[in-house]
């Protein structure tokens, strides 16, 4: 079965640009400065005030993939380290490569995918009217076609809390990438000033780390 993991990077619009009512609906709950701050920052976790910068996939088996990722203002060139290729491009660019891409895999393998990734791809994909190759969103009890290790991880919700990529490679003794000095918070600063390649290489490390976490569900976990 050909398998696939795939991980997306985002950052939010500047807060100050949206609309009056966009402003007021996001604020709505913000009863502190401390929540409206919080508010304007996580803007890059909604589809609706964010957009996409990297998109990884990696073959678990091979080991080759390759990062989708924007570079606006730079002249980059298309490269390669090792087994991943490193490919820059607009947002709409990054989606279509991949979906020309995702279409060819039979099994797709993703860290919180089914409430992340997949819905913030399908809606940024709708924004430039670009229609899925796939359905990044089948039977949820059931991964033969998705595996989401997050939801597999605390068997659906059973697990009192349901903890994040980095506790879960903590406990299981794998690297993980959220201290090599990023994390998802700081996207968007490197964003700004310019440091594409380190978020792609970022958003690599994930790949990475959720490869050794389903190897780690599929030997120790899965029944």
């Amino acid at each position: 079965m050909a398998k696939i993991i795939f991980d997306i990077e985002t950052i939010g619009q500047n807060f100050e640009h949206l609309d009056e009512i966009s402003r007021e609906c996001l604020l709505k709950y913000a009863q502190t400065e401390e929540e409206k701050q919080e508010t304007k920052e996580s803007l890059g976790f909604y589809p609706l005030t964010g957009e996409i910068v990297a998109i990884g996939m990696l073959n678990p088996d091979t080991e080759k993939g390759v990062v989708y990722f924007q570079a606006p203002g730079v002249s980059w060139d298309k490269s390669k380290e090792y087994n991943i290729d490193f490919i820059p491009g607009s947002e709409k660019e990054i989606l279509e490569n991949f979906w020309r891409a995702i279409k060819n895999y039979e099994q797709i393998i993703t860290f919180n995918g089914r409430s992340f990734d997949c819905p913030y791809i399908m809606i940024r994909s709708a924004v430039h009217k670009i229609k899925p190759t796939k359905n990044l969103m089948p039977y949820r009890y059931d991964p033969k076609e998705h595996v989401d290790l997050f939801d597999l991880l605390s068997f659906y919700g059973a697990v009192r809390r349901r903890f994040n990529l980095h506790m879960w490679c903590k406990t299981f003794g794998i690297d993980s990438p959220k201290e090599k000095g990023i994390t998802g918070y700081e996207v968007k600063d490197f964003f700004k000033q310019g440091k594409f390649l380190e978020i792609a290489h970022y958003c690599l490390g994930d790949l990475k780390a959720t490869r050794e976490l389903f190897f780690y569900w599929q030997d120790y976990i899965r029944i």
